[in-house]
């Protein structure tokens, strides 16, 4: 497959603003070596979210999954300029302060199904606890039925479980435990699933005094 002038053009521009922004070469490699496996798939493709969506979820299934976190990186950071929106692109570089690949921690390696059997056994610190408790009791405050609530809660423990490690509880490495742990999940609406938790179980965990307005109220996630 052939690289398409457009997603070439963006490419150029992307990688002018991080050398702008003071990143040295180590910078690049990470970011060319994915996006050259990723532009041609766009190629021809309709310049909008879905479309662009779509190719990184059929790319990263061919992903191994521990490139899973720096590729999910790079993809967000590539979408604005693929996309040529100029407002994503001025945000991208207020925020583009320090190189954030390569990724100095991850969860290590667990299989899906352990998690799943032992995860309830688990005893979790004042904090975690709170946000479980909390997000449980919003849950049941809409209504939720036991199951609902009662898959949503492994979930969240999950993520909780497999972020214990991080050597800082800060957004970088739940977004990180988030992105480590999506190809677990081999099926996909499983997959959405998890990512509709997460989100909504991150204000409670970040302690949004307005965490309970964010439940509910998502059925279509993607993993960007």
């Amino acid at each position: 497959m052939t690289i398409e002038p457009r997603e070439q053009q963006a490419l150029e521009v992307y990688i002018k603003l991080l050398t702008g922004k003071g990143f040295g070469p180590d910078t690049f490699v990470p970011r060319i070596n994915f996006l050259n496996r990723l532009m041609p798939l766009l190629a021809n493709k309709e310049p909008n979210g879905r479309e662009y969506r779509n190719v990184i979820e059929e790319l990263m299934d061919t992903i191994p999954e521990k490139g899973w976190p720096e590729s999910l990186v790079i993809s967000r950071e590539y979408f604005p300029f693929w996309l040529n929106d100029l407002k994503l692109v001025a945000q991208l570089s207020k925020s583009a302060v320090k190189d954030t690949l390569p990724i100095d921690w991850q969860p290590t390696h667990i299989a899906l199904s352990a998690l799943w059997h032992t995860v309830d056994a688990e005893k979790f610190d004042t904090t975690d606890s709170w946000a479980l408790k909390a997000y449980t009791k919003a849950l049941r405050n809409e209504n939720a039925e036991q199951t609902l609530i009662d898959t949503r809660l492994k979930l969240a423990k999950i993520l909780l479980v497999r972020m214990r490690e991080a050597p800082e509880k800060n957004n970088k490495a739940y977004r990180t435990t988030v992105d480590a742990t999506l190809p677990l999940f081999e099926v996909k609406k499983n997959r959405r699933l998890f990512l509709v938790v997460v989100r909504e179980f991150f204000h409670f965990w970040a302690g949004n005094p307005d965490a309970e307005k964010f439940i509910l109220n998502s059925n279509t996630v993607s993993m960007l």
